[in-house]
């Protein structure tokens, strides 16, 4: 099939995006083309060749041009990164995603929910895309670098936020030539670039002065710095390099849960079926007691939730590799230097695989489906040596923060609330996610749960009720957890 307009697709692909990629592989099938202004997109959409590409001939390929850009903001990380490089900075990373250390997180994790839960009121209108983003922010934060940043949070989000606008012109040809000079758009991305090299700059340095006293916190950054000093001639990564591998999972390491989250809980909200089962889950399972990491294996409802919920808005929505050599693929042979993008959201909204795809059905995620179909229907976190080193980071995190809500709260779709995907790096939600909380168990504020680390010693919460202005508003000021 010929190539579509080069320069309806660059319109196309900067309105829906999304529906881009799933209006090719309708159109084409599972070897779909188009040039995208001066790039040949080629979506590789059956398990198959997903496998190919990721896994089986994953050195044919290199980072396509998405995450070459990607450098801007988050260097030589572990995302970016290739070759010998991306394999010894994964080898020096690693131990912090050893399943012996998720399960320790396991505790702050649910801490942090448990601060969120209790700060909601009831009738009360919020965005949950920037609860989620404070949320897993706040987690990542504590868990992998042994900070707070929550007087820093929204000063964070948004500076994400601008810095990720800049993904939004990759198909424009010829606009990173563009991006040294002093424009409008290059100018925010400086400043929100610097909002973020300040936050991670502090804690390296946090980390240093504590090393010179002595002081190890055993914490991933104080890992890096310990792990680097023993390779070769005994010299320490540079600020650089910790600052690129900081960034990369202090942003990926709660951007994509927060997605996940924020679509999870939008779908509950429109399935009242699916919310109660998994009320009825936590309910059984944890009563009134904190959660812990033990509990991950009984809440199997939650987990498939969670997995519906990724297969349907997958976060890492679509993968770029740019093609080393020629590449045979059935019916043609991609060139050298083209642009293969295979994508989560166009496979796993696949009919095939997914029977009545646009529908929302957690039990598609018994061990008997998950059976009955091709390994790579399925891929949220990628595949392969790149595989994302956070995975199960992120299913525990998921599913301890889903859980841990759900014993208090369930949510309703605000009335006039727009719900539609924004692809960035990331699949966000367009126009956020205004839902109104409704308290599951009415006169549980002050009472605590068991074990929660906010209620030591029979504490009672003194916090005020939201005055008729903030009430308005829908918004309520952050409070931070009693001690």
């Amino acid at each position: 099939m010929s190539f579509l307009a080069p320069l309806a697709n660059i319109l196309r692909a900067r309105r829906d995006l999304a529906g881009f990629l799933l209006g090719l592989q309708r159109e084409q099938g599972d070897v779909a083309r188009a040039t995208v202004g001066n790039l040949r997109v080629h979506l590789l959409a059956h398990p198959d060749q997903v496998r190919d590409v990721l896994v089986t001939h994953q050195r044919a390929f290199t980072k396509g041009h998405v995450l070459q850009r990607a450098k801007i903001l988050l260097g030589e990380g572990l995302l970016t990164s290739e070759g010998e490089f991306h394999l010894r900075q994964r080898r020096l990373v690693q131990p912090a995603f050893h399943r012996q250390r998720i399960a320790a997180y396991a505790q702050d994790m649910v801490d942090r929910a448990w601060i969120t839960a209790d700060r909601w009121w009831d009738g009360e209108t919020v965005d949950m895309d920037h609860e989620m983003m404070q949320l897993t922010l706040a987690i990542v934060a504590r868990t992998l670098f042994d900070a707070d940043v929550d007087a820093e949070a929204d000063e964070i989000g948004v500076a994400l936020t601008e810095a990720l606008h800049l993904f939004q012109t990759v198909f424009i040809p010829g606009m990173h030539l563009l991006d040294r000079l002093p424009l409008p758009h290059t100018r925010r991305f400086a400043r929100a670039r610097g909002r973020l090299d300040a936050t991670i700059y502090r804690l390296i340095a946090e980390r240093r002065a504590e090393r010179a006293r002595g002081k190890e916190r055993g914490d991933l950054l104080s890992m890096m710095l310990s792990a680097q000093d023993a390779e070769g001639d005994g010299g320490s990564m540079t600020d650089e390099q910790l600052r690129d591998e900081a960034m990369t999972l202090f942003l990926a390491g709660h951007e994509t849960t927060a997605n996940a989250l924020t679509w999870t809980w939008y779908l509950l909200s429109q399935h009242a079926d699916v919310a109660g089962r998994l009320h009825d889950e936590v309910d059984r399972i944890l009563g009134q007691r904190r959660a812990t990491a033990d509990d991950l294996a009984s809440l199997s409802y939650t987990r498939m939730v969670l997995s519906e919920s990724m297969r349907l808005y997958p976060p890492a929505y679509a993968i770029g590799r740019r093609a080393l050599e020629d590449y045979p693929v059935p019916g043609i042979v991609i060139p050298r230097g083209a642009l293969v993008v295979v994508s989560p959201l166009v496979t796993q909204r696949d009919a095939r695989w997914f029977p009545d795809p646009a529908r929302f059905d957690p039990e598609r995620w018994t061990p008997e489906a998950q059976a009955a179909r091709p390994k790579f229907s399925y891929f949220p976190f990628g595949g392969g040596t790149r595989m994302c080193i956070g995975d199960q980071f992120a299913w525990t995190e998921g599913m301890l923060v889903l859980a841990t809500l759900a014993q208090r709260w369930r949510a309703e779709l605000a009335a006039g609330q727009r719900v539609a995907m924004r692809p960035m790096i990331t699949l966000r939600a367009r126009y956020g996610m205004r839902l109104v909380l409704r308290e599951r168990r009415q006169g549980s504020r002050g009472q605590g749960i068991e074990g929660s680390e906010g209620w030591r010693g029979g504490a009672v919460s003194s916090l005020p009720p939201p005055s008729d202005e903030q009430a308005a508003a829908g918004r309520l000021p952050f409070h931070p957890p009693i001690s």
